[in-house]
């Protein structure tokens, strides 16, 4: 509101005759702003969810009149954009005699206006002043119902506080699913802290339990409580702190714990700090604060310094276990210690664990076998779960209440519903996580309901949405800019588990998701089944995603007059969409970001979009998309992914003059633009909130007039706040005069310049001191990083650089001109990653950057690798070379001592044909993946080392491949031996192909559950002797003409894990073991695949009744399948999917089973077994015509 008051104001300052009434209306809202922030946020605390009840009707109505107002002044600044778009268009244009006049009459009424300074629409300005001043003058009306309000919200918070009031004992005898997670915490306990403080907290360490609101964290510390081994702590304690942290309450609560009986409150905090001082001094004592939570980073920080100040005169040992739903607050306890703590983060449950969860809890006796079809039901509820604990164990009470089929159905078909609805604890405990977010968040995170669950969220694209749609507040801080404000907001949410991080994307929690959806019912709708929408839908909706093939939808959505935000995903003609699309640009008017995506090409876009003058954020995926005639009529834009200049008035880069929002350009075709004055015109350099740049030639383009197109560059500078900058097919030879002087490009943090082929000398940007990233490829000419520069032969080279990527340099020689170098000899002193590509001439780096942790080098003539010479730690956690011959030493063997630094290393080599013995790969303690292929004189993994002849190889290592090496004999060189007798102690991945002389594994890894050979010269496999379980989940045995048997039947108790089994062309195979009389066990396989369809007839495989999906690929001569084989498929009720592949003879399929669901037959295929089974008269088509997908490729 401030901002619009703000607004309103600036603008009438230039106004003739200053509106009297208009002055009185902003003098009253800005008086009355402080007090009506304060009801709306007292009004949002009260969480009153009745939307017709008055306040909150008050609160729609006073959002639609903000917006109002919002949206007039969007359409001044639109309408001074457009006049001055008009007038440039007119000035490049020849005029004739009338025109001119006209022109003139036009100048003369424009400055009139301006003399008197009296804007025309003013009018619409005071109107939306009146009715916002209106609205919001009720405020007042509605103090004694928001006290009403927020009593009965203090009453809700006092239950539920003392409903999630805990103590330290466990409410059941079995922790169902934390087994793992139990023995972490016991095994954090035992463990000394043996690394030298100075602190004076240094007696205790401190391990925090992270996890979502009814993910288990107190179930688990109650167990751990209560076990025996806590028995060693001389004192314990249990306090629930919850989200009413007080500090004289938190000390008096664990001195309670301690004497037995409670202090007064009324004592000073200086007395309470004593008393516990004096408990615990000398002592070695196990503190457990359960359910904290952060309100105020600052001032809670120094609440906890005073609370935990007594502690630190406990003894050394002493811990304190922190559950928490934040890493915010695992990260405060960090500075409260001064100390890196630990963290522990609960993830959901497995399916299986979550079952057992469930049934413990639905069943009141512990027979299951009599309730098989209620078990059956429980297996699909616990599947919609989400591994939520807390959930499992309410649906299951909502279970026991009725043993009944029926009911339990019922449950089945509404579990969502049950989690949101208010009837049990489940969401208001999650909504508790909500309700303690800062204001300025809670918009950004009820907003990310409008996508589907399981959605993966791209961090920029995500603040770039809320960018778009006013969600940021503006900094205080000079220079930041909003996708900096954006990213903190980001960084925020997850720290507060609102977004868990999968790779390089973020993903919702099912039910965090679901508490979004329930906290923006009123402004968020997704439609996905695409026929219809809901009967109601609230007036106040603001953001809308669909998926549709029907145009009658899109032209509703012209109806909902105060959308912010449209996400249209469209699978039908485009005929329709487009038309559908003039209809709806015509109506909106207050749409900031939209978002088309088309399954047929959309080739136009109607310039009715031109209508959408508020509109910030656009992007349409559909390919080729002409680019929207007259582009910059949208000038609140804030992303333009890439701008296809066109010799044609609407496509010319006159365009972007007046989009002075931009964030994000791309400008391709450049090639068209035609003057150095029409480059000028795009005013780039005037865009002061541009940050990300792209500038593109067509990669077909060719000239004789090099010079044109590098004065045209040279007229395209860029703001100085530019941060991310990428040129491609740039066909000049020299670099723009701007970007040869360090200031207009000092910001910069990210460079890529790709398939500048005539590029010679680069700019200098070895001198910007905050470039952390730097990318070329295929710039064929260049032949050094870093030139001389204005003389200056020594400086501080790359200062911040992380990241270099080198490809396709053909020129490229050295790192430097010569006669320059780094200034004190360290050449990219902050370099973490370096890619290197087919770079032949490139010389060998004097040392690598001693804080490199990624290394690759591909089609290099390098002989050998340079680690610093410095005594510090490597820290290298991937190195992969590849396709360098030349390469004859890895000299590993001579710094293995200064690769002890904890952290996971991937070594990856391949095509070093001159190497002929392995470094000591074995001796790396944190060697974690091993890659080799194409190495054809390794003879053995590990050769004697240092006359070493016995010692503990490999012992973390978990992923080996082994490819392509011919002369690999053994593990291990003669006479070299693992200490224990245990090879790859930690090795959970095995593929080996192609290296025909290896011997056989005496023993298979004992925790190895993924397994691959192929073109091995092995007979059988070899498992451990032991008798612990063998948790193998995938075994691949293809081409091993030499494999007579695999002993699975052998080893079915040990084998429950494994669920993936492929065996193929393996024609000697005769045996999988032998079945025990006495063992009752199945195997569980869920996917199998074979050549030869007699292996089904083997046990296990026989008796299996788990299979879902069955492949049988690579058999040249089965023509039919046996009789028992058919009596096989019959019986097996599971299967669902069963895939045919290159069988070219075969005539005839088996009787299949009515489960199946998809048949798929492709490859070689006889033209018989098409003929009998083809969809129109085959005669043997009724034998297939259950399943309901068939796919035969003909």
């Amino acid at each position: 509101m401030s901002k619009i008051i703000n607004g309103c104001s600036d603008y009438l300052e230039k106004q003739v005759g200053w509106q009297t009434g208009m002055n009185k209306e902003l003098e009253s809202l800005r008086k009355n702003h402080p007090k009506i922030q304060a009801v709306v946020f007292a009004a949002n605390q009260a969480q009153i969810s009745d939307q017709n009840h008055p306040i909150n009707k008050w609160i729609w109505e006073l959002r639609d009149a903000l917006d109002e107002v919002n949206d007039v002044l969007d359409e001044f600044e639109y309408m001074k954009h457009k006049q001055q778009l008009t007038k440039n268009m007119e000035e490049t244009e020849e005029r004739t005699a009338f025109s001119n006049v006209s022109f003139l009459v036009d100048g003369l009424r424009i400055a009139g206006e301006r003399a008197l300074k009296i804007d025309p629409r003013l009018k619409g300005l005071e109107e939306v002043v009146q009715k916002l001043h209106n609205v919001s003058a009720g405020f007042s009306n509605f103090l004694p119902l928001l006290d009403i309000a927020k009593q009965g919200q203090q009453e809700q918070q006092r239950q539920l506080s003392e409903a999630r009031e805990t103590g330290c004992l466990p409410t059941t005898n079995d922790l169902i699913g934390r087994s793992k997670d139990m023995e972490s915490v016991k095994q954090w306990l035992r463990k000394p802290s043996n690394k030298p403080r100075t602190s004076r907290f240094r007696n205790i360490s401190l391990l925090s339990i992270v996890g979502h609101g009814g993910m288990g964290k107190t179930t688990l510390l109650q167990h751990v409580y209560e076990d025996e081994m806590t028995k060693e702590f001389d004192l314990k304690l249990w306090v629930c702190v919850s989200n009413n942290f007080d500090v004289k309450k938190v000390i008096a609560d664990m001195l309670s714990t301690l004497k037995k009986e409670r202090p007064r409150l009324d004592d000073t905090l200086d007395a309470l700090q004593k008393s516990l001082k004096n408990k615990v001094k000398s002592k070695r004592f196990l503190l457990v604060l359960d359910d904290v939570w952060e309100e105020e980073e600052k001032r809670d920080k120094s609440k906890w310094g005073i609370v935990l100040a007594p502690l630190a005169y406990g003894d050394f040992g002493s811990k304190i276990l922190v559950t928490t739903r934040t890493d915010s607050v695992a990260l405060m306890f960090e500075e409260v210690i001064l100390e890196k703590t630990e963290a522990l983060r609960l993830e959901g449950l497995e399916d299986e664990e979550c079952l057992e969860l469930l049934n413990t809890h639905a069943f009141a006796v512990d027979n299951l076998d009599d309730k098989r079809k209620l078990k059956l039901i429980t297996a699909e509820i616990a599947k919609k779960l989400s591994g939520y604990p807390l959930a499992a164990k309410v649906i299951g009470g909502i279970l026991m209440s009725k043993l009944d089929e029926e009911h339990w159905r019922r449950v089945l078909d509404s579990v969502l519903e049950i989690i949101k609805s208010g009837d049990n604890i489940i969401m208001p405990i999650l909504r508790l996580s909500y309700v303690h977010l800062p204001e300025c968040l809670k918009s950004c995170f009820t907003f990310c309901s409008i996508f589907p669950q399981d959605y993966e969220f791209d961090k920029d694209a995500l603040v770039r949405h809320w960018i778009a749609l006013d969600f940021i507040q503006q900094s205080h801080i000079q220079g930041e800019i909003m996708e900096d404000i954006g990213g903190r907001y980001f960084d925020v949410l997850v720290k507060k588990n609102f977004f868990d991080k999968f790779g390089r994307y973020y993903k919702m929690h099912d039910l965090i998701h679901e508490l979004a959806q329930s906290v923006s019912i009123h402004e968020c709708l997704r439609v996905e089944d695409g026929t219809k929408f809901p009967s109601i839908i609230p007036k106040t909706l603001r953001h809308l995603f669909v998926k549709t093939t029907y145009p009658n939808i899109i032209k509703k959505i012209g109806h909902f007059e105060h959308l912010h935000s449209l996400f249209l995903f469209h699978y039908a003609s485009n005929q329709d969409l487009f038309n559908a699309l003039i209809e709806i640009f015509k109506a909106w008017r207050s749409l900031r970001l939209l978002y088309i995506w088309a399954l047929e090409d959309l080739k136009i876009i109607p310039e009715e979009i031109g209508n959408l003058m508020h509109l910030r954020y656009l992007k349409i995926e559909a390919d080729h998309l002409t680019m929207i005639r007259g582009i910059g009529k949208l000038n609140s834009l804030q992303e333009l992914d890439m701008f296809d200049l066109r010799d044609v008035s609407g496509y010319r880069i006159g365009e972007l003059e007046n989009m002075n929002d931009l964030c994000k350009l791309g400008i391709n075709y450049l090639e068209n633009v035609k003057n150095v004055e029409e480059a000028c015109s795009a005013k780039l350099c005037a865009k002061r909130r541009l940050t990300d740049l792209t500038l593109c030639w067509c990669n077909t383009y060719s000239t004789d007039n090099i010079d044109f197109d590098e004065y045209v560059f040279d007229n395209l500078q860029s703001p100085e706040c530019l941060r991310n900058l990428s040129i491609n097919n740039y066909i000049g030879t020299r670099s723009p005069i701007w970007m040869n002087n360090v200031n207009p490009i000092s910001n910069l943090e990210k460079i890529e310049l790709t398939f500048c082929r005539d590029w010679e000398t680069l700019p200098p940007f070895g001198k910007l001191r905050f470039l952390k990233s730097l990318k070329l490829c295929f710039n064929m000419k260049v032949k050094w990083l870093e030139s001389k520069f204005n003389g200056n032969e020594k400086y501080d080279a790359f200062p911040l650089l992380e990241v270099l990527h080198i490809s396709y340099l053909d020129a490229l020689e050295d790192w430097f001109e010569a006669g320059v170098a780094a200034e004190d000899g360290c050449l990219f002193p902050c370099l973490i990653e370096l890619k290197i590509d087919d770079c032949r001439k490139l010389k060998e780096l004097p040392s690598f950057p001693s804080k490199l942790k990624s290394l690759q080098i591909r089609y290099t003539g390098w002989k050998t690798l340079n680690f610093c010479s410095i005594s510090n730690s490597i820290p290298l956690e991937t190195l992969e070379v590849l396709h360098c011959p030349n390469i004859t030493s890895l000299p590993l063997a001579d710094e293995i001592a200064r690769f002890a630094a904890p952290r996971d290393l991937i070594i990856k080599l391949t095509e070093c044909l001159e190497c002929e013995t392995l470094p000591p790969f074995g001796q790396l303690p944190f060697l974690k993946s091993l890659i080799l292929d194409n190495m054809p004189k390794v003879k053995w993994l590990e050769s004697k080392f240092n006359g070493n002849d016995k010692y503990r190889a490999f012992p973390l290592l978990e992923v080996l491949h082994i490819d392509r090496l011919e002369a690999l004999e053994d593990w291990f060189e003669a006479g070299v031996a693992a200490e224990d007798g245990c090879l790859f102690p930690s090795l959970t991945e095995l593929y080996l192909y192609d290296c025909p002389k290896l011997k056989e594994s005496p023993s298979l890894p004992s925790k190895l559950k993924r397994l691959g050979i192929y073109k091995i010269g092995w007979t059988t496999l070899n498992f451990c002797s032991n008798s612990n379980p063998i948790p193998l989940e995938s075994l691949k045995v293809s081409d091993c003409p030499n494999i007579t048997s695999l002993p699975l039947a052998d080893e079915i108790s040990r084998l429950a894990a494994l669920r993936d089994l492929v065996i193929r062309k393996c024609p000697n195979l005769i045996s999988l073991g032998e079945m025990q009389t006495t063992n009752n066990c199945h195997i569980m396989l869920s996917n199998l695949s074979i050549s030869d369809p007699s292996v089904l007839l083997m046990e296990p495989l026989r008796s299996t009744a788990s299979l879902k999906e069955l492949s049988i690929e690579y058999n040249d001569e089965v023509v039919s399948f046996p009789n028992e084989a058919e009596q096989w498929f019959e019986s097996l009720s599971s299967l669902q999917i069963l895939s045919i592949y290159d069988v070219p003879i075969l005539r005839e399929l088996p009787n299949l089973p009515p489960s199946l669901e998809s048949l798929e037959i492709w490859g070689r295929c006889h033209p018989e077994l098409k003929e009998r089974y083809r969809e129109n008269g085959g005669f043997d088509r009724h034998k297939i015509a259950h399943i309901p997908f068939i796919l035969m490729d003909t």
